[in-house]
């Protein structure tokens, strides 16, 4: 047994005591945006600012947004869908890639919008 990693060894019998494995139900993965199987690689996006901020969040008020990095099928819905139910906005500007660019909105409660950065236009959000 030594020197196999965890993922080497698929059951069988060990010093006379059958050990039965099952892998396919622990390596399950779910998609953040509908919440279905992921079977393949999974599509990682990471919400990051190209600049860190002065000032660290305060821990005591948690961060605004949450960096990720949130695991989709390579669907681009998948991640539409799990903005929407967010409230983010997204760039029309952009497509949806592993680094989104969160953009502070004008308004009472605090909304972001998602950009990939790739464009030099204003942005333009729309309701994911």
């Amino acid at each position: 047994m030594r020197g196999v990693g965890a993922k080497a060894f698929r059951g069988g019998e060990y010093l006379g005591v059958r050990i039965p494995t099952i892998f396919d139900e622990n390596d399950s993965i779910r998609c953040e945006g509908c919440g279905g199987l992921i079977t393949e690689v999974p599509f990682r996006i990471s919400i990051m600012d190209f600049v860190a901020v002065e000032v660290p969040p305060s821990w005591a008020r948690g961060a605004p947004v949450n960096p990720g990095p949130h695991q989709f099928h390579a669907d681009p819905e998948c991640f539409r869908g799990w903005a929407k139910r967010k409230g983010y906005y997204l760039c029309r500007l952009s497509d949806v890639r592993e680094i989104m660019r969160p953009v502070p909105l004008p308004a009472e409660a605090p909304l972001w919008g998602l950009c990939d950065g790739l464009h030099r236009q204003s942005h333009e959000f729309v309701p994911a």
